[in-house]
């Protein structure tokens, strides 16, 4: 039994959600940066994820950090929205205020993002199919030189 197990398991056949186990999961990211952009996306590069597709420990974690010693920026406003077989559930922001959330989008809103610091949001997150999933990151603010667009996060 033990060796039939350990052939199909490892031959892909008989997966963790199939046991009714927790399933890891990575991803890579396809952020690209603007040159003399101060910031950098701050994304999870490993979660976990229960029998009914829900990331487990709260949610999924996404950021901006400002990087510069020296300056801040006003009026930023970072959005992370649904490409590919994910849903939202409810936010908490860190550094501002959730603005905007719907079952695909969550936006978070600070005033001024000062030096050195991050404007963030944990969201409780159902992955439809915990294969093929990805986000895409917006950017909004005043004082640098960032593209709106900062790329994408998933699988």
């Amino acid at each position: 039994m033990r060796t039939s197990f350990g052939v199909l398991a490892a031959a892909g056949i008989v997966t963790a959600a199939q046991l009714g186990l927790a399933t890891g999961a990575s991803a890579q990211a396809g952020a690209a940066r603007s040159t003399g952009c101060p910031v950098d996306i701050v994304y999870p590069s490993r979660f976990y994820v229960n029998s009914g597709g829900w990331v487990t420990d709260g949610g999924l974690y996404f950021a901006v950090k400002n990087t510069s010693a020296s300056k801040s920026f006003k009026k930023v406003t970072f959005t992370v929205t649904d490409v590919k077989n994910i849903r939202f559930g409810s936010a908490t922001a860190k550094g501002g205020k959730v603005s905007h959330k719907t079952s695909k989008t969550v936006s978070v809103y600070t005033t001024t993002l000062k030096k050195k610091t991050s404007l963030g949001v944990k969201v409780q997150t159902h992955l439809l199919n915990t294969h093929t999933y990805k986000v895409k990151f917006a950017l909004h603010g005043t004082g640098w030189n960032c593209a709106v667009d900062q790329g994408t996060w998933g699988s």
